[in-house]
């Protein structure tokens, strides 16, 4: 009796075959990761959409655009957002640059150890990050050293923040000690060392840090609020705070309307106060593609020593 013919499948083709099987597993796993992104993308981007259409006239709620108009703009620039805006960059700059001078200085000494003093220094470190003197001590002291009603108070008394020291520090610290070392066999200081070897290899976190400062002056609107009585020195962010708590009575200046009567005003209410969002948050937006790249070698760094 013959026995069965049992075919037998070459194994280049059962090889071909499981690899086959293997990329279309992953490609469905990659076209539901994807997808997964997408839909959490447009879950985060649509707030500000909504916004952004909201600023111009259309009615707030509504998806698709249904009126367009500047007024709401036009509003803000007529009440005299140029000047804040000039201050506002001009603390922004020059508060960011000294507050990131003084953190990189402060973190790249409190990471050597040997440091005389580096307990004690670190111990009151630590203290005001968990305890402050509270407003009343803080006021007092701004105006016992003449900061009153000038545009140092809006970056000197928050020069340093010891949160970023302490996160700069950590960075610092993991710095292969090697090439501190051969620079000093070279011939190199402590202060060159900073400028032409760890700052350099360490712009990830600088520039981490530099975003953080940068957001933190340009947000801060309690501060000038606290300090400033003159008008002309206000930030964009105290401006437009100050106009949107006054947003009716500037509405019927400008339309020349009883605040109570707001059914003859042509810009909508919510209008105007997108538009203030829109103003105060794109140019501090418009800052993150400069530093992208330094966040992208910042996660390439972490997968390689990770």
């Amino acid at each position: 009796m013959a026995e069965p013919t049992v075919l037998t499948q070459p194994a280049g083709n059962a090889l071909a075959d499981d690899q086959r099987l293997a990329t279309r597993g992953k490609s469905k796993a990659d076209l539901l990761l994807h997808a997964l992104f997408i839909i959490l993308s447009v879950c985060a981007l649509f707030p500000f959409y909504t916004v952004l259409i909201s600023s111009f006239g259309t009615p707030t709620g509504i998806i698709r655009p249904t009126t367009f108009t500047l007024e709401g703009y036009e509003q803000i620039i007529k009440y005299g957002v140029g000047r804040a805006f000039t201050v506002s960059v001009a603390v922004t700059l020059i508060g960011t640059f000294l507050s990131l001078f003084l953190t990189t200085i402060a973190a790249y000494a409190l990471s050597k150890k040997g440091m005389p003093g580096w307990k004690y220094i670190m111990g009151f470190i630590i203290f005001t990050m968990f305890f402050g003197g509270g407003l009343i001590p803080y006021y007092l002291t701004v105006k016992g050293v003449g900061l009153m009603d000038s545009y140092w108070v809006m970056i000197l008394p928050s020069a340093v923040n010891t949160f970023y020291i302490w996160i700069m520090l950590s960075f610092f610290r993991e710095f292969p000690v090697s090439l501190e070392e051969s620079a000093k066999i070279d011939g190199a200081g402590d202060f060159s060392i900073l400028m032409r070897i760890v700052i350099p290899t360490s712009m990830p976190v600088i520039a981490s840090i530099s975003l953080f400062y940068a957001v933190d002056r340009w947000n801060d609107w309690y501060t000038p609020m606290l300090f400033l009585t003159d008008a002309d020195k206000y930030p964009m962010q105290l401006m437009l705070r100050n106009m949107l708590t006054s947003i009716s009575q500037i509405l019927s200046m400008n339309n020349g309307v009883s605040a109570i009567d707001q059914s003859k005003v042509k810009i909508p209410q919510d209008s105007l106060k997108m538009a203030a969002i829109m103003v105060t948050s794109l140019p501090i937006m418009a800052v993150y593609p400069f530093l992208q790249k330094y966040f992208a070698k910042g996660v390439m760094i972490g997968s390689i020593k990770g």
